[in-house]
C-alpha cells in the first residue's frame, strides 16, 4: 500500500447497511471504493446509481476482486451465514477483511473462522461501531472517578415492524443465528464488555413477543454477574414501540454514569452532576439506518491505517469472540432455565 494515496477497498455485500459504508466513505479523505460484489447484477447497477459519486467498478466475481493487487482490504457486509468462501478466497489471496457485525450466526463458528483468519496471519477487523462513539473514549477515561464498579444497566429497548422480519432469512437461526441478541443488542453489549469488562455468569429469559411472527427471540431479560463483582442487568428487544436509544449505566462506588447515542450523564455522590456530549440517532426505531455514517468512518479509516501501520484494528476477530460467548451463553441460559457460565478463555470456545 502507497501510504501517501488512499487506500483502495472492495465492498462485498449490497444489503441495507451497504449504503451506510458508501456514505462513510464518500466522507473519507483515507479511503476509497474501488470494487463492489453482489449476488445480483441488478443490485450493482442500483447501488452504482445511488452512489456514482464513488467511482466504484462492479467485479464479475470474488476472484476478481481477491487477485487484484490494486485492492487493499475487503468490507465483507454479506449475512452471517455468507462468509466462509469469501474468507477463504480472502485468506488464500492475502486480503484483509473488515468484516460486518456478527463474526458468524453462533460462538463455534466464529471462532472457526477467526482461526482461518489466524492461520493465515490474515487481518480481521469487526465493524462494532459504537466502540467509535467519540463520546466513549472520553467515558474510559472517566471510568477510574467512578470508582469500584457496583451495578451495571443495559437497556436496549427497540422497535421492528413485522415488515422488517418479512425479508426472507432475516430473524431466522440459519440466517442471522438469532434475534435481537445478535442483530440488534450485540452492539451496547459489546460496548458494555468494553466499558465494565467480562461476565462470569448469567440468568435469562427469552422469549418471542406476540409483536412479531419470526423464528427467533425479539425480547431478551437476563441478569449478569460480571467477573469482578458487579451485578448486571440486560433489557433488549424490538418490540418496544416506538422504540428508543439503548443505554448503559454504570454505578460505582463513587457516582454513576448513563451513556446514551452520544452524551454522557455522570451523577456523582457529593451532589454534584454534569451532562457531556451531544444526543445522537442510533436506529432504535421502525427506520434501522436512521444512525450516523460517522462511526462507520472511524471504523473504516481506522483498519486501512491498522493495515498501513501493521498493528491491531479497534476492533479484532478475536476482541469480538467476546460479545458472542455472552451472547451463547444468554441464549442458552434462557433456552434451559439455569444459570450459565460464560467462557472467559480467549483461545477456547
Amino acid at each position: 500500500m502507497n501510504n501517501s494515496a488512499p487506500s483502495r477497498a472492495a465492498l462485498i455485500g449490497l444489503g441495507m447497511v451497504s449504503a451506510t459504508f458508501a456514505q462513510a466513505i464518500a466522507n473519507s479523505k483515507q479511503v476509497r471504493l474501488a470494487k463492489i460484489l453482489a449476488r445480483s447484477e441488478e443490485s450493482q447497477t442500483n447501488f452504482l446509481n445511488q452512489f456514482p459519486e464513488l467511482g466504484a467498478q462492479p467485479a464479475a466475481s470474488i476472484d476478481d476482486i481477491a487477485g487484484d493487487p490494486q485492492i487493499d482490504f475487503i468490507i465483507l457486509a454479506t449475512p452471517p451465514n455468507a462468509r466462509l468462501a469469501f474468507i477463504k478466497a480472502c485468506a488464500n489471496a492475502g486480503k484483509p477483511v473488515l468484516m460486518e457485525k456478527p463474526v458468524e450466526r453462533d460462538l463455534k463458528r466464529a471462532a472457526e473462522l477467526v482461526e482461518l483468519c489466524e492461520a493465515a496471519n490474515l487481518p480481521l477487523g469487526i465493524v462494532l461501531q459504537h466502540r467509535a462513539r467519540p463520546i466513549v473514549a472520553e467515558l474510559k477515561q472517566l471510568l477510574p472517578r467512578l470508582g469500584q464498579l457496583h451495578a451495571v444497566e443495559i437497556n436496549v429497548p427497540w422497535w421492528r415492524p413485522q415488515s422488517y422480519y418479512d425479508v426472507p432469512g432475516r430473524g431466522t437461526l440459519e440466517r442471522d443465528g438469532g434475534g435481537v441478541l445478535i442483530s440488534q443488542a450485540i452492539h451496547t453489549l459489546d460496548l458494555a464488555l468494553h466499558l465494565a469488562g467480562p461476565v462470569r455468569t448469567v440468568t435469562a429469559m427469552t422469549r418471542t413477543t406476540q409483536s412479531h411472527t419470526m423464528e427467533a427471540e425479539d425480547f431478551v431479560s437476563a441478569g449478569l454477574i460480571f467477573e469482578h463483582g458487579a451485578a448486571g442487568q440486560l433489557f433488549a428487544t424490538t418490540a418496544s414501540f416506538p422504540g428508543r436509544g439503548e443505554t448503559i449505566k454504570l454505578h460505582g462506588a463513587h457516582g454513576s454514569v448513563e451513556l446514551a447515542a452520544g452524551t454522557l450523564s455522570l451523577h456523582w455522590r457529593d451532589g454534584s452532576s454534569e451532562t457531556i456530549g451531544q444526543q445522537a440517532a442510533s436506529g432504535a426505531g421502525a427506520d434501522p439506518m436512521a444512525f450516523t455514517s460517522d462511526w462507520h468512518q472511524t471504523i473504516i479509516e481506522d483498519f486501512a491505517d491498522a493495515i498501513a501501520h501493521n498493528r491491531p484494528p479497534m476492533v479484532t476477530g478475536r476482541d469480538a469472540l467476546c460479545v458472542h460467548r455472552l451472547i451463547d451463553a444468554i441464549t442458552l441460559a434462557g433456552q434451559s432455565g439455569r444459570t450459565q457460565t460464560v467462557n472467559g478463555d480467549q483461545n477456547a470456545v
